[in-house]
This record gives C-alpha cells, structure tokens and sequence, in this order.
C-alpha cells in the first residue's frame, strides 16, 4: 500500500461527512470522502485506499454491498472496513457483517476517541501488512533470479560444480610404512 493512501469515509449526509474527519484529523492522515456505494466503490478501485468508514444504510448501494463487492476482488479484498450505523443493535447486520470480514461495526454518534484508536491501529497493522507482502514479492523476485542464473547449465553440456563443495585436488598418497624397518 502506498504511504499516501487514504482513509476513505463515505455516507450520504454531508453533516457526518464533516463530523467523521473532524474526529480523524488529529491523526494526521489522508481523508477523502464519497457520498454513494457506487462512489466508493470507485474510489476503491483506484487504489489508493488503506482504510474504509462506510455507513450501513445508504440510498442506492449500501454499505453490505460495498463490502460484498470488495471481497470478491483480489486487489481490494483486504482492505480493512469499519462499518457504521445509526440504527442501533441489529443481530442480522452484525451477523452478515462479520460474516464479511468487516473490522467493527460502530453506532452513531461515534465516540471521537474510540474512533481514531481503531481508525490508527487499522490503517497502521493494514499498511505494515502491506510493507512486508511488498518486501516477500521482493525477496522471492530476488530468490527466483538468483536461482535462474546460478543453476542455467553451462553451454559444454557438462553440468556447473556446486558452488558449496570445493574443488577436489589429487594428493599424492605417502607410501605405506613398512613392519620391521
């Protein structure tokens, strides 16, 4: 994930909208903003998402079916989500949310505090995570290309002596001792 990716926040009130990235702008990262499943969905697709705030219930697509859409694509699949909702405790939607592998389900009105902690502990793990699926690709580019160039046999059609043995040498032998002498 790049370091410039954003956290995403999307609703279709303008008021939480503004509420949400007051509440994020402590943090101190990139906060862009959709009003529409299918706009976030866009913006997803982009690339440059590291984060989702996503309210549940939205005219149009909904929020489940953002996160449906996300999970069945490979370069949006891990992106972690925080769903949001202001119509209380509701088992079916914790169920299919879960389900989905959604982060958290949060009630409005959100508790400022509770927000950034969660909003920092998984923009950070997920960019971390990142980092080090980036750094394993290039290990195993560098592994491959090393593998490819020290094991191509050689154009004699005798195969390359193994790089760990040393070479053999021919060491006289000394003559066996004789009894008696």
């Amino acid at each position: 994930m790049p370091s410039d990716a954003t956290i995403l926040i999307v609703d279709d009130h303008e008021d939480t909208l503004y509420a949400l990235e007051s509440a994020l702008a402590p943090l101190g990262y990139q906060v862009s903003r959709a009003t529409s499943g299918d706009e976030a969905l866009k913006q997803v697709l982009r690339g440059r998402v590291g984060l989702l705030l996503l309210d549940v219930r939205m005219p149009g697509v909904s929020g489940l079916e953002v996160v449906r859409y996300m999970r069945r694509v490979e370069q949006t699949q891990h992106i972690p989500v925080v769903l949001l909702t202001g119509f209380g405790p509701d088992h079916e939607l914790t169920s299919a949310a879960f389900g989905l592998g959604v982060a958290d389900l949060v009630m409005k009105p959100i508790d400022p505090w509770a927000l950034r902690t969660k909003v920092r502990f998984l923009y950070d793990a997920h960019q971390r995570q990142q980092t080090l699926e980036q750094e394993v690709r290039e290990l195993r580019a560098l592994v491959k290309g090393h593998t490819d160039t020290t094991r191509r046999p050689p154009r004699t059609g005798l195969p390359l002596p193994d790089a760990r043995v040393p070479p053999q040498r021919d060491i006289p032998r000394a003559a066996p001792a004789r009894e008696g002498t």
